[in-house]
């Protein structure tokens, strides 16, 4: 299982961003959602989920302590939910 908060690339379409959800699936593949930086405007992107397989490690990210919200959810924006399976 790969650590949320790390930094991580697809092997195959080269897109970056930081792990901030895992999905186990019910007939047995694991998928993570990788959230990109914003772009050269400053505007957010869109998150993608990628099976485990494609997933490399890139860099150590962010300490998921560091970012985390009072409440549970509180820090959630819709693009960590836009692209999520379903």
């Amino acid at each position: 299982m790969l650590e949320l908060g790390k930094k991580a690339r697809d092997k195959i379409t080269g897109f970056e961003g930081i792990i901030t959800g895992h999905c186990k699936h019910l007939y047995g593949c694991d998928t993570y959602c990788l959230v990109p930086t914003v772009d050269k405007d400053g505007k957010t992107q869109d998150a993608h989920w990628f099976d485990e397989g494609r997933i490399e490690i890139i860099d150590e990210g962010v300490n998921p302590e560091s970012v985390r919200a009072e409440k549970n959810g509180a820090g959630e924006t819709p693009q960590d939910t836009k692209n999520h399976p379903q």
